[in-house]
């Protein structure tokens, strides 16, 4: 909802200005690669979550996996003081 907000602003904005005509163009160029910057600068944001996210869950498993071999080893253990004996 910001984002459109604020592109129909800034569009206004640019529109609005009393500048000579190549002025104009090249501050509508700038403003477009501005615009064109933002959106990838997004789009990298949301790979870096993504990949966040997945390495959050990779660890979750490897911390229960650790677990489980723990719980494995002292029931292991268990079992073999108990044979010696």
């Amino acid at each position: 909802m910001f984002e459109s907000n604020f592109e129909k602003k800034f569009q206004e904005l640019l529109n609005d200005t009393d500048l000579p005509l190549p002025q104009k163009e090249k501050l509508f160029l700038l403003a477009r690669r501005s615009r064109e910057n933002h959106q990838k600068l997004q789009a990298q944001f949301n790979n870096l979550q993504q990949s966040l996210d997945y390495l959050r869950l990779g660890i979750k498993y490897l911390i229960f996996d650790l677990e489980a071999t723990r719980r494995e080893n002292q029931a292991l253990r268990e079992k073999l003081n108990q044979e010696m004996e």
